[in-house]
């Protein structure tokens, strides 16, 4: 009820969360779509395992690239005029994609119209994090950020299931069609929003003297962050989660190993449908046992690196698809909790000044471990081939504990030198 009392009660936070529900609906919807005619483009081929990877490489690298400037742009300029920007220029490059349905001859464009897309991502998803405490007080950053993880994930969950229906049932163009369409959406409700000129998550805070806009720089948002260790804590929590790669296994798994409909498109959606629900789970669980602080935040964390290790785990045990997906639903839960509050942690340890750079920091982190990683597991898999592929989950399951044991050591000497409640 707390959800629904959000969004009814803050109307603008409102039309900000349906404008994401709608453009992750579009962008799930078409993502097994893509992945599935690469994977069918370059089947029987020596390549196949680096060519999946690059899809998911060319939505990541783009952003690591673009993050710095990205940051500094989320921090001098309208950030809601960014979002509109970023939301048009997405509708036109995901029309693009269109080109490369006429065949395997046309496969480079897939990566060329993507890199587009996420490259002006790049810009919207720090700016659209920035503004979420602009529009919510502090008590409601954990269910506000809660709530827009849940929607990422809800939509994961529909959009995987719906665009592979619709894939089967309407064609590709079609789910693309679908796909541009849901940014034209999304930009017309932000069009609506209203931004308060002093961030509601500030009230009541101690008044500071808020550099001009000039000098918002990346130097200058590293300086913070060196001279801030609590809020620089928050930017490694992504970044560790991003040291296992489960998209392109996940993916091989689908299309490879446990293949359901044409192209393994059902198999994939089901695996991206159970991730989209641990993603859901998760932090709905999680909120029972948090208070709100700091503190709290950062020991739900280390709950939900373990369970990120134990997923890839029973992983590697499962026999069948249904076992896969259980497991990959585990993964889904730790990853949802460690991502919903670092976030929440940067929001209340940040000053708005500073949020759009130590987002694209943040994000950065995430993605250019993730890109270098891809690189890694597409390799090893076109090695090991589909034979070898249960040793890649194992080797993820132990590199996913890497992260969890620096987080623990990261909480505790924070809070042996100031203790937070």
């Amino acid at each position: 009820m707390g959800y629904i009392k959000l969004i009814g009660s803050n109307r603008e936070f409102g039309k900000l969360w349906v404008a994401q529900l709608v453009s992750l609906f579009g962008d799930w919807f078409s993502t097994i779509t893509i992945s599935a005619l690469i994977a069918s483009y370059t089947a029987g081929t020596e390549y196949q395992g680096i060519a999946v990877s690059s899809f998911f490489i060319a939505r990541l690298l783009p952003p690591v690239v673009m993050r710095p400037l990205a940051g500094v742009i989320a921090d001098r300029f309208d950030r809601k005029r960014l979002l509109i920007l970023s939301d048009i220029a997405r509708a036109l490059a995901v029309l693009g994609l269109l080109f490369a349905t006429q065949g395997p001859e046309y496969l480079p464009l897939v990566y060329v119209f993507v890199v587009a897309q996420f490259l002006f991502s790049a810009i919207f998803e720090p700016a659209r994090s920035a503004i979420v405490p602009s529009l919510l007080y502090r008590h409601e950053l954990v269910i506000g950020n809660t709530l827009s993880n849940m929607t990422w994930s809800a939509m994961l969950a529909v959009g995987a299931i719906a665009g592979g229906v619709a894939a089967e049932l309407l064609g590709t163009q079609a789910v693309l069609l679908i796909d541009a369409m849901t940014f034209v959406v999304s930009a017309l409700l932000i069009v609506s929003i209203v931004i308060p000129e002093t961030p509601r998550s500030e009230t009541d805070q101690e008044t500071r003297k808020v550099k001009s806009k000039s000098q918002r720089t990346i130097r200058d948002a590293l300086r913070y962050l060196a001279s801030h260790p609590a809020a620089a804590a928050g930017l490694f929590v992504k970044t560790g989660m991003g040291i296992t790669i489960f998209d392109t296994v996940m993916i091989i798994y689908g299309t490879q190993i446990f293949v359901l409909g044409d192209k393994g498109i059902t198999s994939v959606g089901i695996f991206w449908a159970a991730f989209g629900a641990g993603a859901i789970i998760g932090p709905l669980i999680a909120n029972l046992f948090s208070d709100d602080t700091v503190h709290k935040l950062r020991q739900l964390i280390i709950v939900g690196y373990a369970l990120i290790a134990l997923g890839w785990f029973f992983w590697g045990l499962a026999p069948s698809l249904e076992l896969v997906a259980m497991a990959i639903f585990i993964r889904a839960m730790g990853g949802a909790v460690c991502w919903t509050y670092s976030s929440v942690i940067i929001q209340l340890e940040v000053p708005d000044e500073y949020l759009g750079r130590a987002f694209s920091f943040d994000l950065a982190g995430f993605e250019l471990v993730q890109t270098i990683g891809m690189v890694a597991i597409g390799v090893l898999i076109d090695i090991v081939g589909n034979e070898g592929i249960q040793a890649v989950v194992y080797g993820s399951a132990l590199a996913a504990a890497a992260p969890l044991l620096i987080w623990i050591w990261i909480v505790r000497r924070l809070e042996k030198f100031k203790p937070l409640g």
